[in-house]
């Protein structure tokens, strides 16, 4: 029983030895094995390995890529275009003795910091560098720039144990406040650009507008002239027509020319013709051709003479001229020629 209670302790304590010399290396880690603060040991395959318990330690390192991201910096070119610049790096440990010498206890945090400022001090000098201009950073040169950037931090960097695979310039923009005034301007460009096309587009317009009406109007022209010359010659040969009808019979002409007369004068309920019922006006009412003598005014009531009715001896002898009137219609007469006739008569009240 003694011996069991010694002995336990004892294989406790050694498996305890045993597991604290123990440690596993990550295929994705680098370690170094320290006793009191000096490098023992470089672990670098993966696997179990042994380190002395209690005395030595082991810090372990990613063995992987890593990425860091750079402060926005401003920069100026050669055209004094000021640009500001965003930049990431990507880089690895390369030789973690070298990194732990270089950094000590403050790891990564403090090889990036360090990092950080070699890169910024790579674009300053490699983007403000002479024949390098803002449009040269806006091309397809950049690349050209960025490895420029890597080589020359990388050089910078493997004094820290690290190795900078790639560097690339994330944006590259104007200060806040150039940004506006490019803003303005270019919306300027726009805006001028865009009046210069409605401007043509009105011209053009316009051209199209113009040649329209002047088809129409040449058009329309065409149309009148066409349409007065077929009037022209139709009332020419209206007026032949009626000229050889009215030549066979001036006489049915003459009496004819008079109804038209009558009627164009003679309307409505209130028409009044101060004249002599002896005038040529109305020798169709008196007889044919020949005035008949006037009937006794009869009174009226206001006091007034009214012109003689014609008596029926005269329309009798008017009604046979009538019937003997060829069926062709003739141009009617206007109604100045009854006005003008009626006006050179004698005056004498008669109301109709």
């Amino acid at each position: 029983m003694r011996k069991t209670t010694f002995i336990l302790p004892v294989i406790v304590v050694a498996i305890v030895v045993f597991l604290s010399s123990l440690f596993v290396v990550d295929e994705r880690e680098k370690a170094l094995v320290l006793q009191f603060g000096q490098i023992k040991a470089v672990k670098e395959e993966p696997g179990l390995a042994f380190k002395i318990p209690f005395i030595q330690e082991v810090v372990k390192y990613d063995d992987r890529i890593l990425s860091l991201d750079t402060d926005t910096i401003e920069v100026t070119p050669s055209d004094d275009r000021r640009l500001v610049v965003d930049a990431f790096a990507r880089y690895r440990i390369a030789d973690v003795v070298q990194f732990r010498q270089a950094v000590g206890v403050g790891g990564v945090r403090t090889a990036e910091d360090r990092l950080s400022g070699i890169l910024n001090a790579q674009i300053r000098e490699t983007l403000g560098a002479d024949q390098v201009t803002s449009d040269v950073i806006l091309s397809e040169d950049r690349r050209s720039l960025t490895n420029r950037i890597r080589d020359n931090a990388r050089t910078s960097a493997r004094s820290l144990g690290l190795d900078v695979v790639d560097v690339r310039l994330k944006q590259t923009n104007l200060p806040s406040q150039n940004l506006e005034a490019t803003f303005a301007r270019m919306r300027a460009e726009r805006e001028r650009e865009a009046a210069d096309e409605i401007a043509r587009g009105n011209e053009a317009a316009q051209r199209v507008r113009a040649l329209a009406d002047r088809t129409v109007v040449e058009t329309q022209s065409e149309a009148e002239r066409e349409a007065n010359v077929i009037r022209g010659e139709a009332d020419a040969e209206r007026n032949a027509i009626f000229a050889e009808a009215y030549g066979a019979d001036q006489e049915f002409f003459a009496f004819y020319r008079s109804l038209q007369a009558y009627e164009t004068a003679i309307q409505g309920s209130n028409s009044s013709i101060v004249m002599t019922p002896q005038g040529e006006f109305f020798e169709y009412f008196n007889g044919q051709g020949q005035a008949a003598p006037a009937a006794a005014p009869a009174p009226s009531v206001d006091g007034e003479e009214q012109a003689a009715a014609p008596t029926d001896e005269a329309a009798e002898e008017a009604a046979p001229v009538a019937e003997e009137a060829p069926a062709e219609t003739p141009e009617p007469a206007p109604a100045d020629s009854a006005a003008s006739d009626a006006d050179s008569d004698e005056d004498a009240p008669v109301s109709q």
